[in-house]
């Protein structure tokens, strides 16, 4: 039954006209991936965003946590200085690496133009493309850019592999002339399919949702809590709108902006979502006194401010019709950060997370998370080593622990 809605939908998307297509599409577009944009910065792995591009091709490589009968990729051009001129954009599946297999490749248009023009502080999406995807399956998006960009909009944390190649090789299906890469991607702000799923779930806070781990493994949280869906036979959606270094009330240079100033862009607009989940906080407790330059200190911060940014983000969502979940912060003793203040703060804004019922539902990833006999701790099964993000395994925890609540 699903594919067969997911090909009617298709094909009203490519026989209607234009103003028919639009129209079917919003009944339509659930996201199936997603990241965060910041702003170009510097960073200790080297990144091409400060340099922008010219005359280079891009292939990215992303998984859909969802599939569907057709596609579109929406890009962003949200912190540029000028407008992006991108020659063309085409979409395959991925073959591992900078690879393509072999038949799957498709040239998008936008407005059925293969070159596109994304306004400064903007975002585009494309026209949708016949290729069926299932869930979990990898993807590449190749885009060629001839003329100088200046500093790229980008996510600097993507955790997997970014190729770039001299000259126009958007077709190529062979890796050969990608011989450059990062771990970022860059103008990539989402991939949606069209199908009839239930709504998208975006994962909304900082590194521990973005995720780390090894590079290309897609063993970030959202990509765990993917499979948890898939493995109980209900896929759905999920959207990674994690910002390494993110915080709730204050803005950062390179960490992107607060979480209440950001939460409709990469959130409530995203296409087909009904909930979000929020784990978000622990670096406005951390960071309080930051001494890094990234981060403008907030001594001034109490879990009574705290409190007010979580409320100013359930009611954006609520106003949307959207569900709004609350994750309670995890242990972090023995952090970089941790602080014996820091810790009673955290403890503050989990009691209220637990009891005060302003969230439409509530994930204690803390009592998930914490050690047994130190309830301040990651348990050691779950560290990562820092004491501060889960490991793959923890990550697992998590989505589990979500998937109960979420069904």
């Amino acid at each position: 039954m699903k594919v067969v809605a997911g090909l009617t939908a298709l094909g009203l998307l490519l026989t209607a006209a234009p103003a028919e297509a639009s129209a079917a599409a919003a009944g339509g577009w659930r996201g199936a991936w997603a990241a965060s944009m910041v702003r170009a910065v510097e960073s200790e792995e080297p990144n091409w965003s400060t340099e922008g591009f010219s005359n280079h091709t891009v292939r990215q490589v992303v998984r859909v946590s969802t599939g569907g009968a057709a596609a579109r990729v929406r890009l962003s051009n949200l912190f540029g200085a000028t407008p992006l001129s991108i020659v063309g954009v085409t979409v395959g599946r991925s073959a591992g690496g900078a690879a393509v297999r072999s038949g799957s490749l498709r040239h998008l248009t936008f407005r059925h133009a293969r070159s596109v023009t994304v306004p400064v502080g903007g975002e585009v999406a494309s026209d949708p493309v016949p290729l069926w995807t299932a869930p979990l399956d990898s993807l590449t998006v190749t885009l060629y850019v001839a003329s100088p960009t200046g500093p790229a909009t980008f996510h600097l944390g993507a955790t997997a592999t970014t190729y770039r190649a001299s000259g126009d090789h958007r077709r190529d299906v062979r890796p050969d002339a990608f011989t450059e890469s990062t771990q970022s991607w860059y103008y990539l702000a989402g991939v949606d399919v069209v199908g009839t799923w239930r709504g998208s779930v975006v994962a909304f806070g900082d590194s521990i949702v973005e995720g780390g781990g090894a590079v290309d493994d897609n063993d970030r949280f959202p990509d765990e809590l993917a499979e948890a869906f898939l493995t109980r036979g209900r896929p759905r959606g999920v959207l990674n709108a994690g910002i390494g270094g993110n915080r709730l009330l204050d803005d950062s240079l390179c960490a992107g902006d607060r979480g209440v100033s950001r939460l409709r862009r990469d959130a409530l607009d995203e296409p087909g979502v009904s909930t979000v989940l929020v784990l978000l906080g622990i670096n406005d407790i951390g960071l309080r006194e930051s001494e890094y330059s990234c981060w403008a200190p907030n001594p001034e911060l109490s879990t009574t401010r705290l409190i007010a940014g979580y409320r100013s983000l359930i009611r954006q969502g609520r106003a949307r019709g959207i569900t709004m979940v609350g994750a309670t912060l995890l242990p972090f003793k023995g952090a970089g950060y941790f602080t014996p203040s820091g810790e009673v703060m955290r403890d503050e804004v989990n009691t209220w997370i637990r009891t005060s019922g302003e969230f439409d539902a509530v994930v204690d990833l803390d009592r998930v998370l914490a050690a047994p006999g130190d309830p301040d701790q990651l348990d050691p099964r779950y560290d990562s080593g820092d004491h501060l993000h889960p490991n793959a395994a923890g990550g697992r925890a998590m989505a589990r622990a979500v998937a109960r609540v979420l069904r």
